[in-house]
């Protein structure tokens, strides 16, 4: 009976992350979102990420602490 229980159990829990990467797929980060823009211009390098549209520029970088900063700068032409 142990056997048999511990076999669902291992089943029930295989099954349940397979369905959860699987719905991880079909979510877009916003920088892949913009990246996939005719007009984007992304540039990677170490610990940067830089990607810039029309109206968008966007950095990323990670620090020596391993925390990462997120700036975003929009442009207005209402001027």
């Amino acid at each position: 009976m142990k056997i048999a229980l511990k076999s669902i159990l291992i089943l029930l829990t295989l099954s349940l992350s397979l369905a959860s990467c699987r719905n991880e797929e079909d979510k877009k980060s916003e920088i892949e979102k913009l990246s996939e823009e005719d007009d984007a211009k992304v540039k990677v390098k170490d610990d940067k990420v830089k990607v810039k549209t029309d109206d968008k520029k966007i950095k990323i970088k990670e620090d020596a602490d391993g925390d990462v900063k997120k700036k975003v700068k929009v442009d207005n032409d209402d001027n």
